[in-house]
């Protein structure tokens, strides 16, 4: 099974987590003091909101799967369309350690396709980043993977 990831920074986490509670008819699963997440049934999706500093809108979507064949089948999906991958393994994010990849579409929004392995006490890996913003990588990360593979 595949489900829709989607995440968006907020403004006001407190007011969105209400709003999205009575949209979704239901409360969060994960909730933080930055961060609260809905594992929807119906509609099925992994919905996630933080409040980070960042841009609001959007923060990037994804594909969360059920196992490593799932995964790898993803991945060769994002090498067949010829889409500049970063790979992250055991990493941390939002609050969950998994195995995942990214890539940007045409017009630089971050797709992740991933596979939760545990949760975990704290938002993303970055020591000392208590203020920063998702895990999605930058603009420059996706262009350096780019270049590195355009030149292989």
């Amino acid at each position: 099974m595949k489900r829709m990831h989607l995440h968006v920074s907020v403004d006001d986490l407190n007011k969105s987590i209400s709003f999205y509670n009575t949209m979704f008819g239901q409360g969060p699963t994960v909730i933080k003091s930055d961060y609260a997440k809905w594992m929807l049934d119906d509609p099925l999706v992994n919905f996630a909101i933080s409040q980070r500093g960042t841009k609001v809108g959007l923060d990037h979507v994804g594909i969360q799967v059920d196992g490593e064949d799932a995964l790898s089948e993803m991945k060769a999906r994002f090498d067949a369309a010829e889409l500049s991958v970063l790979t992250q393994e055991g990493t941390t994010c939002c609050y969950a350690k998994s195995d995942k990849h990214w890539v940007q579409d045409p017009s630089g929004i971050a797709w992740e396709t991933y596979h939760t392995l545990d949760s975990a006490p704290t938002f993303n890996d970055a020591k000392g980043q208590a203020d920063s913003a998702c895990c999605a990588p930058s603009a420059q990360q996706v262009q350096f993977i780019s270049r590195r593979n355009n030149a292989l």
